[in-house]
């Protein structure tokens, strides 16, 4: 087992510490787990008490200042994203800082995908995701009208995932399997800053709201005490609807730069 680093702000010393500012924005600290062992990637299965303990510590005990997620591949899946030129490996790879390794095992190196590559793949992933989250967008607002609070919340959580999974492939060629929303925004807008404004996060209703969304996955569904309101839902709606159209202007930004790196034929 490896852990390193799995984001390189902290690395390079280009964190962002702002708790206390109108955007009370904080970057969380990341940790990329490398195992050997596939069965050994089930969050559920062998990870949850070390999710479960990092926010007590962060939440209740105060004995960590910075947020703390993780994140758990196996080597041989963190050497196929090198061989396939996946960005979030190779910058793990060139800045990432080993905190502890069992053995000495190197990760493979980094093979660039080409510009032709680069952005295709962009393209794709962007003309996949943005119309997923678009019908999930529609079908809340469906279900909104017709009072169906709770599947309504889900499915602004899935149009909320759906936006951060395609800026995260389309930026990186990568994104976690993971439904944690909380998660999936600290590594987005550590992407781009814009991303920050959809979120308000200075009130303490504002923060709680982000966290009923981040529940709905699971208590939207299977819970008979989850509760939203329709007042909420419309709050809800806004944020997405913010975080669509910043996701959308990263996305073809982006594309723009990879387009003027392709070398232009003769």
């Amino acid at each position: 087992m490896s852990i390193a680093p799995a984001t390189a702000s902290y690395a390079r010393g280009g964190w962002v510490d702002e708790p206390h500012t109108a955007k009370g924005y904080l970057s969380d600290f990341d940790l990329l787990i490398i195992v050997n062992d596939k069965r050994l990637t089930e969050r559920v299965d062998y990870w949850l008490k070390l999710d479960d303990r990092l926010i007590r510590e962060l939440a209740i005990d105060k004995s960590l200042h910075t947020p703390v997620n993780f994140i758990v591949h196996t080597l041989q899946e963190v050497n196929d994203g090198l061989a396939h030129g996946r960005y979030f490996f190779m910058d793990v790879a060139k800045d990432g800082i080993a905190l502890y390794s069992y053995d000495d095992k190197e990760l493979h190196t980094p093979k660039p995908k080409t510009p032709e590559q680069a952005l295709a793949m962009a393209k794709e992933y962007f003309a996949e995701w943005i119309p997923a989250a678009e019908d999930f967008r529609d079908s809340a607002s469906h279900l909104i009208a017709k009072g169906r609070y709770k599947r309504s919340a889900f499915l602004m959580h899935q149009a909320t995932e759906s936006l951060y999974h395609c800026l995260l492939l389309v930026c990186t060629f990568y994104t976690p399997h993971v439904h944690n929303l909380a998660f999936l925004r600290t590594q987005a807008e550590r992407i781009d800053m814009r991303l920050v404004d959809a979120w308000p996060r200075e009130r303490r209703e504002d923060r709680a709201l982000f966290e009923k969304l981040k529940e709905a996955y699971v208590k939207a569904r299977y819970s008979k005490h989850y509760r939203i309101t329709h007042e909420e839902l419309l709050r809800l709606s806004a944020n997405v609807d913010a975080l669509g159209q910043a996701v959308h202007a990263v996305c073809l930004d982006r594309i723009s730069e990879l387009e003027a790196r392709v070398p232009t034929s003769k």
